[in-house]
């Protein structure tokens, strides 16, 4: 599993943003795929997870109503559409991959693969 993100980039505050998690391996429709964010100075945040085929999903208050999780897996990749941002949403944001959802799922421990990070930067 290699996961590689995109779709960053320098946005006003009430504009929008698409990220992209693009997997080059063969196995992506196995794993449960996950969005998480750090500010600087501040610990890894839980984003947003969705299942393997795309049935659950599950998102941090921060987000709830604002952002959308979801995938396609015959194109081997997760997407994070972020409406209606705020200045607080500035972030690196990393995609993230496990197997199943379990209670653990707010956990980056609980994630196995990791993409390198996109940087969001959102502008009052």
């Amino acid at each position: 599993v290699q996961l590689v993100e995109s779709g960053g980039g320098l946005v006003l505050a009430g504009g929008s943003l698409r990220l992209s998690c693009t997997d080059s391996g063969p196995t992506f429709r196995n794993y449960a795929m996950g969005w998480f964010r750090q500010a600087p100075g501040k610990e890894q945040e839980f984003v947003a997870v969705i299942n393997f085929n795309g049935e659950t999903t599950l998102y941090s208050n921060s987000v709830q109503g604002r952002f959308t999780i979801s995938r396609d897996n015959a194109e081997s990749t997760a997407y994070l559409q972020m409406d209606s941002l705020k200045p607080e949403d500035t972030a690196i944001y990393y995609c993230a991959g496990r197997i199943g959802v379990a209670a653990d799922y707010a956990t980056p421990a609980a994630y196995r693969y990791w993409g390198q990070g996109t940087q969001v930067t959102v502008a009052s």
